[in-house]
């Protein structure tokens, strides 16, 4: 099984009928080992996605943290849920910890030679032989999967781990990646064995849902002030109903992949992009999450999806700022939680992620760059609640001089659209204002090329029915900044249906 399974989603292949379908959760999340660097999020990943899936009405919920987290256990609660279930049921399985590689178990099942595992609190490397039944092995994982499918149990598994390093930006948080066994250890259960001759193909009711690509690693980023993991933050969020467009009480594959992909991509700063399995839905309407909390409300056509302001999500206007260097302290300062960073010796800005903002940076413009990120915080809320989608290529990490860049925004069934740039200076840069009435709502740049300052820009699409004329006047003023662009956006379009799409894009001079 390729690496991508130890972070899966499973999905039915036709509707289900949530008045009789029935829901189970299991739930395992592990920030301490004993053996391991710990991780600072991963409880609070596995704790939060909990809570949502209470809120969301499953039947019956198992769960295990840090070194309550034993396989004998996790075992046992999938075996008694499975047994429960009937076909048409659903288990859900999150995991948010470590993940490892070790050598293949079973000669030539692997391409690269290496099975991927879910290391738990009792394992120990140096007594690998010793601890292995702590450990659950990605064949163990499909002989389980199997045992569902034979029953026609829908089963959703969310692993919020990683098994490749390798990141080219700056970065000074922790990876959700254990290192590796180096030794061939003898496979821990029959399963092991078993399940090498299940391939992921022949599952016709599971779904693979990986938190990074095979060549970037999955890393503990800040959201809200604190060490999290993107996946397990946008799975949760799409839990609670932001992923439910349609508001039919169930959440769809495309609706699924959709919102976690562009929520992934803000709440990472592109770190990170999710990778499915199978790439492409087996049919339009395969259902991965039936959501008995929206029943009721799916059964009101009358009923719309609600948008809360901004203020309602937890957002207070307050960006968290350590300074070197300087007596200055900016505006919109004093928040909680991990902090950002100015360096005004050096000039530059640092990221709560470690990554390099901007470089230059002076009294005379770091208000501009706190208020531009105090805004791009205030639109990756309003983007939690209906993301968008724009896109940048080549995808990369990190951009140097000299590369060019395509960026497009496609067209959407609003009526109105604004694209603009929050540059790594603080600046907004208007690109595209098309109202009513214009033939067009797709925006695209075709040679961008990257040049200085370096730092971090942001590109963003705001597409609304609501009046965009007053806010695109305020964006091509060549005084407007983001203080003010935020106050607009506050009173014109904060809490209504407005998509926000964000593309992070992050440049440094040639190495």
């Amino acid at each position: 099984m390729p690496r991508g399974l130890l972070l899966a989603l499973l999905i039915s292949t036709a509707p289900l009928s949530a008045a009789s379908a029935k829901t189970y959760a299991l739930v395992v999340g592990v920030d301490a080992y004993p053996y391991e660097v710990s991780l600072d999020g991963a409880v609070k990943d596995a704790r939060d996605v909990e809570g949502a899936l209470r809120r969301a009405g499953v039947d019956q919920m198992a769960a295990f943290f840090d070194a309550a987290a034993r396989k004998d256990d996790i075992r046992s609660a999938w075996t008694g849920f499975v047994d429960a279930a009937g076909e048409g049921d659903t288990v859900i399985f999150t995991y948010a910890g470590h993940g490892a590689q070790m050598p293949e178990l079973v000669a030539g099942d692997e391409a690269d030679g290496l099975d991927e595992f879910l290391q738990l609190p009792g394992f120990d490397r140096s007594r690998a032989e010793e601890t292995d039944h702590e450990i659950i092995v990605d064949n163990e994982l499909n002989a389980w999967f199997s045992e569902a499918e034979a029953k026609g149990v829908h089963v959703l598994f969310v692993s919020d781990s990683c098994h490749s390093g390798g990141m080219s930006r700056a970065f000074s948080g922790k990876t959700r990646l254990a290192h590796a066994v180096t030794v061939k250890l003898p496979p821990p259960s029959e399963e092991a064995v078993s399940g090498a001759q299940v391939k992921e193909a022949q599952f016709r009711q599971v779904t693979v849902l990986a938190a990074s690509l095979e060549s970037q690693p999955s890393p503990e980023v800040i959201i809200g002030g604190e060490a999290r993991g993107a996946l397990s933050w946008s799975f949760a969020r799409a839990v609670e109903g932001s992923a439910d467009r349609n508001q039919d009480g169930r959440i769809s594959r495309v609706e699924l992949e959709d919102y976690v992909f562009a929520n992934v991509k803000h709440q990472s700063e592109a770190l990170q992009i999710p990778n499915f399995t199978p790439q492409v839905p087996r049919s339009e309407d395969e259902v991965v999450i039936p959501l008995t909390r929206s029943v009721a409300t799916a059964a009101d056509p009358s009923v719309q999806k609600t948008h809360k302001p901004v203020r309602e999500t937890g957002w207070d206007g307050k960006l968290a700022l350590t300074i070197s260097g300087s007596q200055m302290v900016p505006e919109n300062t004093g928040g909680n939680g991990v902090p950002y960073r100015w360096d005004a010796a050096s000039g530059v800005f640092y990221t709560p992620n470690g990554d390099v903002a901007g470089e230059n940076i002076t009294g005379s413009n770091i208000q501009a760059v706190v208020n531009k990120f105090v805004l791009l915080d205030f639109l990756k809320a309003m983007a939690s609640q209906n993301p968008g989608a724009v896109s940048l290529t080549p995808q990369k990490d990190i951009y140097a001089a000299g590369d060019r860049i395509a960026f497009d925004a496609p067209a959407s069934a609003y009526k109105n659209m604004i694209v603009f740039n929050l540059a790594n200076t603080g600046e907004v840069q208007l690109l595209d204002v098309q109202a009513e009435g214009t033939e067009s709502h797709e925006f695209k740049l075709t040679d961008l090329q990257v040049v200085e300052p370096f730092g971090a820009d942001h590109l963003i699409a705001l597409s609304t029915n609501e009046p965009i004329d007053a806010i695109g006047a305020a964006l091509a003023s060549k005084n407007v900044d983001a203080s003010t662009v935020q106050q607009l956006l506050m009173t014109r379009i904060d809490g209504t249906d407005t998509s926000v799409a964000i593309q992070p894009l992050y440049t440094r001079g040639k190495l």
